[in-house]
């Protein structure tokens, strides 16, 4: 018997994927708008309640509420289980039960799994998946247990547990949500968490793909471009992420000025790895100087890897351009990474997914100076971080209007979905034409 999940046959891959987002979310909103979700035992504001679902299921970590003293056990447990939904995909965790069930994965279920995980094809798609599943959910409860056995010391047994486990899903999603209230602070200079957290971040943020590849790489010895591509531009965005936060708020009395050579160090690593995807933070970000803040907003448009947790561009759609302008610069016809040509296909899609994710940045940076009353800096801050699905703040979030909180949700949903997956499932079915038109000439520079 096959697994199937009879979607309509008019339904094409990335409409049924934005409506299951839809559907994830519109769940997670009815439920934490319950009084047995929150500690007052009042039902949760609707607008306050979607934009939680939201920023959950569209693992991105803005809040309006404090997690910790709004939500009681139940609620926060929806949260966590709305992060490891929307980390993961609706399609992802469809599959996880028909293998569990023992049911066969048809075709057009392999197509939407495809679609889901950003894979260049079908081929060994459920083998991936499975991959993926078992590293996901192992590295999540090995982290979950060092986490919960480093707050032991600090908490009751039973909260370090639960604090482990909902920390673990929430750093390896990218999901940004803490219980603490402050993100980490208080930890910027325990090595032993910031160890674990960079690693479930890096691990969330590279890609399915890119897992499955690591993890056969002993059988396989060998790369995929994919992966290459990937491991290169995030440990240089990484790198150099650290190396500009360390200068710039070097001399900063209220970041890194206080704290010691290792907290510094430390410090800078671990806002450099979460500020592209995680969104969690060891330092205050609202007494950043401005240029830092800057700097981290092009961080948060670049985003994660495809397929991953993240949001953003992504990080090989920012290579791929940076290869057409050195291609430019240098007079050659292709770009070439690792001795393999780049098709032109790919670099108009990339094209694409730039412009169309800076004119929806652009759009939602005036509406929010149309209706908030915060720095302009600020705002662009703050849409940066939700369509790149980051979750970092500096402050404005619990301020935002009630249509503030619409547009930033809106944001935050194309942010995790991706534009050109929207427009895909908007678009009107066409034949293909079979002539091209004539070459024209046009003058620019």
């Amino acid at each position: 018997m096959k697994f199937r999940l009879h979607f309509p046959k008019f339904l094409s891959p990335p409409l049924i994927l934005v409506g299951g987002f839809i559907l994830i979310i519109s769940i997670g909103t009815i439920l934490l708008m319950l009084p047995i979700s929150n500690q007052s035992g009042e039902h949760l504001a609707f607008i306050d309640a979607l934009f939680t679902a939201t920023s959950a299921a569209c693992v991105t970590g803005l809040v309006v509420v404090d997690v910790g003293t709004t939500f009681n056990l139940f609620g926060q447990i929806i949260i966590m289980v709305l992060m490891q939904l929307g980390g993961l995909g609706f399609m992802t965790i469809a599959t996880l039960f028909a293998l569990v069930m023992g049911k066969r994965i048809s075709l057009r279920d392999r197509l939407l799994l495809k679609e889901a995980i950003n894979a260049d094809s079908m081929e060994g798609i459920v083998r991936i998946i499975r991959k993926v599943l078992i590293f996901s959910f192992t590295i999540e409860g090995v982290a979950a247990i060092i986490l919960a056995l480093r707050w032991a010391t600090e908490m009751p047994v039973v909260q370090a547990a639960y604090y482990g486990v909902f920390h673990s899903v929430s750093l390896f999603n990218n999901g940004g949500f803490d219980l603490f209230g402050n993100s980490f602070q208080y930890y910027r200079g325990d090595w032993l968490f910031n160890l674990t957290a960079s690693i479930l971040v890096i691990s969330g943020g590279l890609g399915f793909v890119v897992l499955n590849d690591l993890f056969e790489y002993r059988k396989r010895r060998r790369l995929s471009l994919q992966s290459k591509l990937v491991l290169s531009v995030s440990g240089a965005l990484i790198g150099i992420g650290a190396i500009v936060l360390f200068i710039f708020e070097f001399t900063n009395g209220h970041t890194l000025a206080p704290l010691s050579w290792s907290e510094k160090i430390y410090a800078a690593i671990f806002q450099s790895v979460s500020t592209r995807s995680s969104g969690t933070s060891t330092i205050d970000i609202t007494e950043m100087r401005q240029a830092t803040q800057f700097f981290f907003i092009l961080l948060m448009f670049i985003g994660a890897s495809p397929g991953s947790t993240g949001g953003g561009i992504k990080t090989t759609t920012f290579l791929i351009m940076i290869g057409a302008v050195y291609a430019m610069i240098r007079g050659n016809k292709d770009i070439v990474f690792f001795r393999q040509r780049v098709p032109k296909e790919l670099l108009m899609r990339a094209l694409t997914i730039i412009m169309v994710s800076l004119i929806i940045f652009m759009v939602v940076v005036m509406l929010l100076l149309t209706t908030e009353d915060a720095p302009f800096l600020a705002l662009m801050f703050e849409a940066a971080s939700a369509i790149g699905t980051v979750g970092l703040s500096v402050g404005v979030t619990h301020e935002l209007t009630d249509w503030g909180k619409i547009i930033i949700t809106f944001t935050m949903f194309v942010g995790r979905i991706g534009p050109l997956t929207i427009a895909y499932a908007l678009r009107p079915r066409k034949e293909k034409k079979l002539y091209r038109h004539p070459e024209g000439r046009i003058i620019i520079g």
